[in-house]
């Protein structure tokens, strides 16, 4: 007997890590309970489409295949979130799920949302709550829409739940912890270790704010060429895309690759000494393996880092960046435990049966 049948809409590379947790949970209560499985169908919108960005995720995170690939691609945000809308619409009216589920802040994740919501199918929103208070970014809409579309609403943080309270978002909020400290603690045994000698520092850079802005980007790679150690800066596509159509000259100690997979970038946070990021993920996966952050962005959602002493909000400008390497390069304390322990994905799917019944 089918308990309950849920929508799954991915879309980005952070969706799949935070589904993998939620699905593993999902093919644990049907190993223990085979008389009242939960049936669970994945959309992938194809918002990443990259090998490195999206296949080799399903295959080393070993999530279920998606039932369709929209495959969307890339285009304006009113024209990849209005084609995934459709595409959604259709999957939702002909697998007739009892929950839709969407994850994080993407343009996927509103697609997923207002579809569901326009054919009265209940929505759940993993990593509700979050912040940056500036509305000038596309997530921020994209997380403000999703909270009030959603019927259920689970929060990563405390915080995260008081922010949803302050909007009069109060009914159906919980605070489970965050799926990615789950998937930190049950993929780090995975991790693929470099092979590398010495001290470096990791580094992501691919928000619109920071690659479409040539001032900024500059500013911050020439920060990164003043970094005691060496840095690698795995490249987003469109980040490559930047460098190479505008021909920004990169410092030799900042050292370009592809992509990583999610396990080789474990592998980095095990052994880097610091990270320098505007991505929201990497500033909590920093955190999970005991590193400082230096946070290439005005703002940042996930404040208690900053207030724990673990991140450091640095911009764009080039001497903040500067100075922040010293502190960064210094052990991180001992700090408080933020983000649940490690059973998010197991209370996620046990309250949306809870709420089943």
């Amino acid at each position: 007997m089918v308990a309950l049948k849920i929508l799954t809409i991915v879309g980005a590379r952070p969706q799949f890590i935070k589904a993998a947790v939620v699905s593993r949970a999902i093919a644990e209560h049907n190993r223990q309970h085979p008389a009242a499985i939960i049936q669970e169908q994945i959309v992938h919108t194809g918002q990443h489409y990259d090998h490195m960005m999206s296949q080799t995720f399903f295959d080393e995170l070993e999530i279920p295949a998606p039932e369709i690939n929209l495959a969307v691609g890339s285009g304006s945000h009113g024209e990849v979130t209005g084609a995934m809308l459709a595409g959604i619409e259709k999957e939702i009216i002909a697998r007739r799920p009892d929950w839709v589920l969407v994850y994080g802040d993407t343009n996927s994740t509103l697609a997923g949302a207002l579809a569901a919501t326009k054919l009265h199918v209940l929505v759940a929103h993993v990593e509700a709550g979050l912040r940056s208070f500036n509305r000038k970014m596309p997530e921020e809409i994209n997380r403000l829409l999703t909270d009030h579309a959603a019927d259920c609403l689970f929060c990563p943080s405390d915080r995260a739940k008081a922010l949803l309270a302050q909007e009069g978002i109060t009914r159906e909020v919980y605070v489970v912890g965050d799926v990615m400290y789950d998937a930190a603690l049950y993929y780090r045994e995975k991790a693929i270790v470099p092979d590398r000698a010495g001290a470096y520092a990791l580094a992501s850079l691919h928000r619109a704010e920071n690659t479409d802005d040539l001032v900024r980007l500059r500013n911050i790679l020439s920060a990164m060429s003043n970094s005691p150690v060496p840095v690698i800066l795995p490249l987003h596509p469109r980040t490559r895309s930047v460098l190479e159509n505008e021909n920004v000259e990169v410092n030799g100690k900042v050292e370009l690759m592809e992509p990583l997979s999610y396990l080789s970038m474990l592998g980095h946070l095990q052994n880097c000494a610091f990270v320098i990021t505007d991505s929201g993920g990497l500033q909590k996966e920093a955190y999970f393996f005991g590193k400082k952050c230096l946070t290439v962005r005005e703002e940042t959602e996930w404040t208690e880092l900053v207030e724990c002493g673990a991140n450091r909000v640095v911009g764009a400008d080039r001497s903040a960046i500067c100075t922040g390497f010293s502190w960064a390069m210094e052990p991180l304390s001992d700090t408080p435990k933020l983000y649940g322990s490690g059973d998010a994905g197991k209370r996620i799917v046990d309250k949306l049966l809870e709420i089943a019944e």
